[in-house]
């Protein structure tokens, strides 16, 4: 006796790569009926494409990977719209305007939103994050409004992305970092250094030690200064608020949806509610894997997110496993990898190896066990390393002497970039 499918129908609430990734191989998997509402834009677009846009290397069109064809072509209907509840019961978005869309499965992806803390003016009008298109399109029209100088509080990524936007127009920007280093809570001290050296060569002010106090008024909605916790004042037409982001979950709050920071998910991405799933910023969970976070507001782990979730509504069961931690970034001219457990201060059982260019922004973190020697993680800076060499050297738990001995094979491309492996060699044997 054949089995006979049910076809159901699957919505989508977020169209960034985590939900987009979700409706592309649910569709690969299935025949179902996909919905995907956003509020923000009909179609999906490159989040980490902004700033390109910004600087003219792009176009805004050139930010959306698919052809608009491609929605219909695929069955995969696209809705424009704020929705405003879920009713769970009874399986039903409410939205804004009070239309009713039905539900079988339903998928939270709706991502972040920047962080605010309370400060005195944060809505002011030249107040913004760098996160969706309307902080894009703030920016443009305050730069063409005769914008001078910005302020932008937080050192991080974001922060160091929005200062290049500005810094690509000629315009003076001014960072307020709270810590007493730069993203000193991701980066270890000496590459922390090297990226606050970098900044001031750039032109950037930074700020260590300082908060922001308050924005202040322009009397007539918009901000003209920050008071910082030095007490100083400080003129500016922008505010950019960087100081990192949350999950873009207050619409959801007050419900029976299981929620700490983000809503609570175990690992097939399933929610303590029935047919509900959570995947990308806005997911949360429970048991995280051992070596990562239990929010990752980071590109690839939103697209592993959604296809994992295609694979279980689809009927193939499948838990979330993202594997070995890595990243990578740009802060202005110097690329920046992290591959594993690399910390801001080493932990109680980790030795590192580290190697500095005298004249060149490029550095190579080793990090490993101080008692089993095996290699923990690898940072990199203004090198470039082979993600799937490093991961296998963490997974297998080769030793740092074996590791070093191999280094030449971790390397982008030999042939033509310039080999460091032998520095790293000579700190190793003059330590040990």
């Amino acid at each position: 006796m054949c089995q006979i499918k049910i076809e159901m129908n699957i919505v989508i609430l977020g169209n960034g790569i985590s939900g987009i990734t979700a409706a592309r191989h649910i569709r690969k998997l299935s025949n179902h009926s996909i919905t995907v509402i956003s509020d923000e834009s009909t179609y999906f677009f490159a989040r980490t494409a902004l700033m390109y846009v910004y600087m003219g290397h792009q176009r805004l069109q050139d930010m959306q990977p698919y052809e608009n064809w491609f929605w219909q072509k695929n069955k995969i209907q696209l809705r424009k719209g704020r929705v405003e509840s879920i009713d769970y019961n009874h399986k039903q978005l409410i939205f804004n305007d009070k239309q009713i869309l039905h539900y079988d499965k339903l998928i939270i992806a709706v991502g972040s939103i920047p962080n605010r803390f309370g400060w005195l003016g944060q809505a002011l009008d030249g107040v913004h994050g760098l996160y969706h298109l309307r902080d894009l399109e703030a920016m443009e029209r305050h730069t063409q409004n005769g914008l001078k100088q910005i302020v932008i509080v937080g050192g991080g990524l974001i922060g160091v992305e929005m200062a290049e936007m500005f810094h690509s127009r000629g315009l003076h920007v001014l960072f307020l970092v709270r810590e007493n280093r730069f993203w000193g809570n991701v980066l270890p001290a000496e590459e922390s250094n090297m990226i606050y050296r970098h900044l001031l060569k750039q032109g950037i002010d930074v700020r260590l030690n300082t908060e922001l106090k308050s924005i202040l008024d322009d009397g007539t909605g918009k901000c003209r200064a920050v008071l910082s916790s030095q007490g100083e004042e400080i003129p500016c037409q922008f505010v950019g608020l960087t100081a990192g982001v949350r999950p873009n979950i207050d619409f959801l709050k007050h419900n029976s949806l299981k929620i700490n920071r983000g809503i609570m998910v175990n690992d097939f991405l399933e929610t303590n509610i029935q047919d509900i799933y959570a995947i990308g910023d806005c997911a949360e969970m429970e048991q995280p894997q051992v070596g990562r976070r239990a929010i990752e507001a980071v590109w690839y782990t939103g697209r592993m997110m959604g296809e994992t979730v295609a694979y279980t509504i689809c009927g193939n069961r499948m838990a979330y496993r993202p594997g070995i931690w890595f990243n990578s970034a740009k802060f202005f001219e110097i690329e920046y990898q992290v591959y594993g457990d690399v910390s801001a201060q080493l932990k109680p059982h980790e030795a590192t190896i580290y190697w500095e260019h005298p004249t060149s922004n490029k550095s190579i973190r080793l990090v490993f066990d101080k008692n089993s020697k095996q290699i923990l993680g690898f940072n990199l800076m203004g090198i470039r390393y082979r993600q799937e060499v490093c991961q296998k050297w963490i997974q297998q738990g080769l030793t740092i002497d074996k590791v070093i001995a191999q280094l030449h094979l971790a390397n982008f491309d030999p042939e033509f970039f310039k080999r460091y492996e032998h520095h790293i060699l000579e700190k190793y044997n003059f330590h040990t």
